[in-house]
């Protein structure tokens, strides 16, 4: 009986399995592809070097290819069609992310021994001139200025568009989602918005020079308050178009819950429609932040470039860290000793980055904090 049932079993396996490839297939087929694509690779090459990003490219063609010619022969063509633009799609996301990993890499590999220089976030460039510099190339001693003035300059910057461009664009989605009847006024501020959106960030740079310039004159030097100014200009369509999406996401039923009990439309807006709708407003004005953080044309036009820190918005040159990272690798300080220059743009990219990540998870911390609680009853 013990065996008549192991046969039944083995024979019911056999009927389960049968018409399927096993499930080791692609390892063997994708190791065949690796050893031939080298040899491809080798032979293409003939006496250069071995490259091998031809190589991982020629082994995924040949590993799609075979994949699909051992499916269909060894299941079917409906399979055959599904695994080959599985494989085809797997492939396109790897390929979008080696860039990614590549500039990773790159930045850390070449930021990290910029950040651990002694006072590198601790000091400026004041009094670093190129002789400083080529004294410390010939007596191989830690590289001296840093980044200080940078940051504080890319900060205050920052902050102060964010201060002019949140409200702007808060009341500007507001007035779109809530108050607007597709008139001809909120159609011109659609539009005009959507060419913000495409606008140059040198353009900005050179409209925000401009303005203020006619407003309080040529001589007047605002320098970091400018730069808001054209950063504000880059920000407010990411914050409008954010924050309308946001708003037009609220469910009508609730604001005709708070119309039906008497309360006001402003009240309604304020206490309901913002509550309801502020994960969103506040990630997407955290991204807005992150995207403008690391411009360099507008800032280079409108604050141009300091060596000591400067806290007045109002008054002299500002540095701010994409500007500083520009001049490092276009302007040593030392043309004869440029890795010194360098080492300390590579480490304020990193810091740069850094920042970057920072702000884009400090938009998902809080788009999760401020999000509406599903409550049973």
């Amino acid at each position: 009986m013990s065996d008549n049932r192991s046969s039944l079993e083995n024979r019911g396996k056999s009927r389960l399995t049968q018409g399927q490839k096993p499930r080791w297939t692609w390892i063997a087929v994708l190791v065949g592809a690796l050893v031939v694509g080298a040899a491809v690779t080798a032979l293409l090459g003939g006496s250069n070097a071995f490259s091998i990003g031809g190589w991982l490219v020629l082994s995924f063609i040949f590993f799609v290819v075979a994949m699909y010619i051992v499916t269909r022969v060894m299941e079917n063509g409906r399979k055959a069609t599904d695994g080959l633009w599985r494989n085809l799609i797997y492939g396109a996301f790897l390929l979008a992310l080696l860039p990614l990993i590549s500039v990773i890499w790159t930045v850390l590999s070449q930021g990290i021994p910029g950040i651990m220089n002694p006072g590198f976030f601790a000091s400026d460039m004041n009094g670093v001139t190129g002789a400083v510099d080529l004294r410390t190339a010939r007596e191989e001693g830690d590289p001296l200025g840093g980044i200080k003035h940078a940051v504080t300059g890319s900060v205050l910057i920052t902050l102060m568009a964010t201060a002019i461009s949140v409200p702007i664009g808060l009341l500007t989605s507001i007035y779109l989602v809530e108050y607007a009847k597709d008139g001809w006024l909120s159609k011109a501020i659609t539009f005009f918005v959507d060419v913000m959106t495409g606008i140059p960030s040198i353009v900005a740079g050179l409209f925000a020079a401009g303005a203020m310039a006619m407003l309080v004159g040529r001589g007047a030097n605002v320098m970091g308050f400018t730069a808001a100014i054209a950063l504000s200009v880059l920000m407010i369509p990411v914050v409008v178009r954010s924050t309308e999406e946001m708003l037009r996401v609220v469910p009508n039923e609730l604001r005709e819950a708070s119309y039906a009990l008497g309360v006001r439309k402003w009240r309604t807006i304020l206490k309901v429609v913002i509550p309801t709708a502020i994960s969103g407003i506040a990630s997407g004005v955290t991204l807005a932040i992150a995207r403008v953080i690391g411009e360099t044309a507008p800032i280079l036009v409108t604050a141009g470039v300091a060596l000591s820190t400067n806290w007045n918005l109002f008054k002299d040159w500002m540095m701010s860290l994409p500007v500083y990272i520009y001049r490092q690798l276009m302007n040593p300080t030392a043309p004869g000793a440029p890795d010194i220059s360098s080492e300390r743009a590579w480490g304020a990219a990193l810091v740069l980055i850094l920042i970057v990540m920072i702000l884009n998870l400090i938009a998902r911390i809080i788009a999760k904090a401020f999000a509406p609680k599903k409550t049973g009853r």
